[in-house]
């Protein structure tokens, strides 16, 4: 991705209107973004676009994702919350 359109990718993950889904996708563009193939890479550009709340509850697991190309990345935003023990 050019450094433009990730710039703008970038700007869309911070300025979310909920906090969470500002970390978890910021903490993913700083992370593992970089590892996706193009196809990864647009899958998150578009799941960037979601509006928060529906974000939200695929990222929390409260909602299944239906669509293949976009359940690979949803998963893997998943991965920090599925490692924290629940108490």
């Amino acid at each position: 991705m050019e450094a433009e359109a990730f710039n703008r990718l970038r700007w869309r993950c911070v300025r979310r209107g909920m906090l969470e889904v500002d970390i978890a996708l910021t903490r993913f563009l700083d992370s593992s973004f970089a590892t996706l193939s193009e196809a990864g890479q647009q899958a998150f550009a578009e799941l960037a676009d979601f509006d928060d709340l529906e974000l939200w509850h695929l990222i929390s697991g409260q909602k299944v994702c239906e669509d293949a190309r976009l359940a690979a990345i949803v998963a893997m935003l998943r991965a920090p919350v599925d490692s924290v023990p629940v108490t």
